[in-house]
């Protein structure tokens, strides 16, 4: 049978192609031979799709140049249909090792009776992998008194000492990583006294200030 321009229909059309129906008694052989759709060529395009249904197939065939019908996919039909297999493996596995890192800074106690002029022993035990440590010196309202010391740990320990600050309560000391400062230690707060050997002096067994006034029981 020749072409049947009643049994084309456009079920899409763009600016870019047009997707066309037809259906037809003839075999999709006849249909597929060159000059079967030389009637309506003008119309259809290269790059156009066809839904093709024959006596003995149904297919998806793209149109080339000159109206020709390209190879495209069968549907339905005695070739058989297009079976579309989709198979995925997928493996997946994670693992995860940790271990603690015990880091620890542990303070020394301050020596009782600081005396005005003379200097604060300052130590410090620490555990893990801590480099240095970083000591200071605060008053009662934790203010830092200069000079902020940075001490390498050499076998687990830290030494430094402080110059005794002026007459005073609630001084405390701090020490603290210096690649963590959450890791510190502080000390309770102490005193610093009056050095009493400027302020009596023993003569002929007898206790006198330092102006030389003597003192009665």
């Amino acid at each position: 049978m020749p072409f049947s321009p009643a049994s084309l229909t456009a079920l899409l059309q763009t600016s870019a192609f047009n997707l066309w129906h037809y259906r037809t008694a003839d075999s999709r052989a006849v249909v597929s031979a060159a000059g079967y759709f030389k009637t309506i060529a003008a119309s259809l395009k290269a790059g156009d799709l066809m839904i093709l249904q024959t006596a003995d197939a149904m297919a998806l065939v793209p149109l080339r140049s000159g109206a020709v019908l390209g190879t495209g996919v069968t549907l339905d039909g005695a070739v058989g249909p297009v079976n579309l297999l989709r198979g995925a493996t997928q493996s997946f596995s994670f693992g995860q090792t940790a271990s603690a890192v015990v880091r620890a800074i542990l303070l020394a106690p301050i020596a009782a009776g600081i005396l005005a002029g003379s200097s604060i022993p300052v130590s410090a035990r620490i555990t893990g992998p801590i480099a240095q440590v970083v000591f200071s010196l605060r008053d009662a309202a934790g203010t830092v008194l200069p000079p902020v010391q940075v001490v390498t740990v050499q076998a687990g320990v830290a030494t430094a000492s402080f110059a005794a600050p002026a007459v005073g309560n609630g001084y405390r000391i701090r020490v603290e990583d210096a690649a963590d400062p959450s890791i510190s230690g502080t000390s309770g707060g102490f005193s610093v006294a009056p050095d009493i050997s400027f302020l009596l002096l023993e003569t002929f067994a007898r206790l006198v200030s330092e102006s030389g006034d003597g003192l009665t029981a």
